[in-house]
């Protein structure tokens, strides 16, 4: 089991651990018969009402409007038209048709998303004739290098100087010898200790300190209900009320609190504000 689960608690600010198994710290969980039911058997429905637009619809499922018009071809105009039925995911990703013969290892290397993750969201099973890839955004255009993407919340820039290895990915993780799933709320991005660390986008600083499992930690609040989150950290070179723009060094990377990996990494999450507090989303949904 992972030596340090993230679920220590940011008065007013967090309201979810990093890992955790079912919404319960992992110590006190129950591995389930079926612990990764495919994600596209998890489909929901949704008919488009008087008022509703694209945006708003993304923001009640907590995705982004890629996803959607991935899903929903009514929807590539960009227009929400009123009395229809649209398929929502439960989080961020895209639906394709895989060749046969293709193995999760191809798919790994042409989405950039670990095989044990493309694994786990199909079913823990063989690869199917239609795959869900969690975290990449739908384009008309295939898919290249990942990079932060612009989109409606104006968070467009990276959180390192350059795009990093995931040694932890987002979601329901297997734990290596445990057998037992958990839920990791963010993306650890392999980065050398000192490494300068940067808001992806506008802000205010809600919290730059010390918080337990999350070590030195960072708290950006961004317009339109986002929140990022920077941890792990071995320096912190912003307060708390502090404006700052894209780009402003936040702090450095280092190993303090507990990291879930013995190599020094950047702990980044994305959050949104909604009716039961912050809420972690998929960093990956932001990414191309």
């Amino acid at each position: 089991m992972l030596k340090a689960l993230k679920h220590g608690l940011l008065p007013g600010l967090i309201l979810y651990g990093g890992l955790r198994f079912m919404g319960m710290p992992i110590a006190h969980a129950q591995v389930t018969a079926s612990p990764c039911p495919p994600v596209l058997s998890r489909l929901t429905r949704y008919t488009v009402a008087p008022g509703d637009t694209l945006e708003s619809i993304a923001r009640r499922y907590n995705l982004i409007p890629a996803t959607l018009m991935g899903f929903n071809p009514s929807l590539r105009s960009g227009r929400a038209v009123v009395g229809t039925t649209l398929v929502i995911p439960p989080y961020n990703g895209i639906r394709v048709e895989v060749a046969p013969g293709k193995t999760w290892k191809d798919l790994a290397q042409t989405y950039q998303v670990r095989a044990d993750v493309l694994f786990e969201a199909n079913g823990c099973a063989s690869v199917p004739q239609t795959a869900f890839i969690p975290g990449v955004n739908w384009s008309p255009i295939a898919p290249t290098t990942p990079s932060l993407a612009p989109d409606p919340t104006g968070l467009a820039g990276y959180p390192l100087p350059a795009l990093a290895t995931i040694a932890l990915g987002y979601g329901w993780q297997l734990i290596a010898g445990s057998g037992q799933v958990a839920f990791h709320s963010g993306l650890d991005l392999i980065a050398k200790v000192g490494t300068p660390v940067r808001s992806v986008g506008d802000g205010v600083v809600a919290f730059a300190g010390e918080q337990g499992a999350y070590g030195r930690m960072v708290v950006i609040n961004h317009p339109r209900g986002r929140q990022t989150r920077y941890a792990q950290l071995q320096s912190v070179r912003v307060r708390t009320g502090q404006p700052i723009k894209s780009g402003t060094v936040l702090g450095t990377v280092g190993t303090s609190g507990q990291p879930s990996s013995t190599t020094p990494h950047l702990h980044f999450e994305v959050r949104l504000n909604s009716k039961v507090g912050w809420v972690a989303e998929d960093p990956n949904g932001y990414l191309r």
